[in-house]
């Protein structure tokens, strides 16, 4: 069993919470009595799921874009914070296409600030750059990658969050060191890691251009759901794989310097899903949930009267994107004795009952109290 005891009263910095997994992340924390800040741009989507849990009102919740260097030097010199995890990030494959200046602006030289402001603040013991599964040079093969592999990610989006390893790489070797600290500061200087985390699913995504938000989008309209590339093969997993992971991570390098290192996050090889395989999965359990509400609730109950759900295949020959990608957790599991909690099956049960609650009117927030306390027990 996994607690986060170790995170009451702890301060702590997270870049790019107002996002889908920060909220998780947030939510996770706060109800573990940490002392959370986060710095984000407004939530990048609305509906948002960071709105629509009210943080803003539990936390110190700063708005403020990752490449203003001078106003998050501000944030660190106020807050002093203890652990750091950095997830703000241009996220979407296709929409750094659309904009690889502002995709490399953000991924790239919002990575050399945050690594500024934590060379520039000495409370920093642990620090957590969050990158992508996408970093590696991807061959197509069948096997998954280790934290040892070349990165050269393809894409605008993959390449850069390949720099931003780079960039963390060179600051871990050129500041954060006990002799740097020692000489500047006199204290020792932080433990760093980087963690690339699969394809994440979960409720409350409304992200474009993600396949479970097109599904929750698709059935709430009573539209089938449009899948462009059904036979790309991903490892996906719930949301709070990898925030847990994250935190386990920083947890450990706080307490021991030595397990400051990259690593790897993703589900074990059975849940590398086709997008197909996935779209059919939430189509079976949305139904059957469904069927459920309508035959506990009885004919004619608003509540029970959600769309069914169904898919089609559309291929739109889009912008390069990988058939297949698969991550070796080896490093993860032999280093913490870690394992996935969940896989893709109950991943999507919760996807459903989350989603659920949120088409019906429901407390989707008590939905995720209650999805923490089970995945951490």
């Amino acid at each position: 069993m996994m607690n986060l005891d170790f995170y009451k009263g702890k301060k702590i910095l997270i870049t790019g919470h107002t996002g889908f997994k920060g909220s998780w992340m947030c939510k996770a924390l706060i109800n573990a009595g940490a002392d959370v800040t986060g710095y984000a741009l407004k939530a990048p989507t609305e509906p948002s799921l960071f709105d629509m849990l009210g943080l803003a009102s539990q936390m110190n919740s700063v708005e403020g874009d990752i490449r203003d260097l001078e106003h998050l030097l501000s944030v660190f010199e106020s807050v002093k914070p203890e652990i750091v995890i950095h997830m703000a990030a241009q996220p979407i494959v296709r929409d750094s296409y659309k904009d690889p200046v502002y995709t490399y602006e953000t991924n790239v030289m919002g990575t050399v600030n945050i690594c500024e402001a934590v060379r520039r603040t000495p409370s920093v013991r642990s620090f957590v750059n969050v990158t992508t599964d996408k970093v590696y040079l991807n061959k197509e093969w069948q096997w998954g990658y280790r934290e040892n592999e070349e990165l050269n990610g393809f894409d605008p989006y993959s390449n850069s969050k390949s720099c931003s390893e780079l960039v963390t790489s060179s600051y871990k070797n050129s500041f954060f060191t006990d002799e740097y600290y020692q000489a500047n500061y006199g204290v020792e200087g932080p433990a760093v890691s980087t963690c690339r985390a699969g394809n994440v699913i979960g409720g409350g995504d409304f992200a474009n251009d993600r396949i479970i938000p097109d599904c929750i989008r698709a059935v709430s309209a009573g539209q089938e759901i449009v899948v462009r590339n059904p036979y790309s093969t991903r490892p996906y997993e719930h949301v709070l794989e990898p925030v847990m992971a994250y935190l386990m991570v920083a947890e450990a390098q706080y307490k021991d310097k030595s397990y400051a290192s990259s690593y790897n996050v993703g589900p074990n090889d059975s849940d590398c899903w086709t997008t197909g395989e996935l779209v059919q999965l939430f189509c079976d359990k949305w139904n059957g949930a469904v069927d459920q509400r309508a035959s506990a609730a009885g004919a004619g109950n608003a509540a029970a009267t959600l769309n069914k759900a169904s898919w089609v295949n559309k291929h739109d020959g889009g912008p390069h994107e990988a058939n297949f990608l698969k991550l070796d957790c080896s490093k993860l599991k032999s280093t913490f004795g870690w394992s996935p909690v969940w896989n893709v099956e109950t991943t999507m049960e919760k996807i459903v009952e989350w989603s659920v609650a949120y088409l019906t009117g429901g407390d989707v927030g008590e939905v995720m109290d209650k999805q923490i306390g089970e995945f951490l027990a």
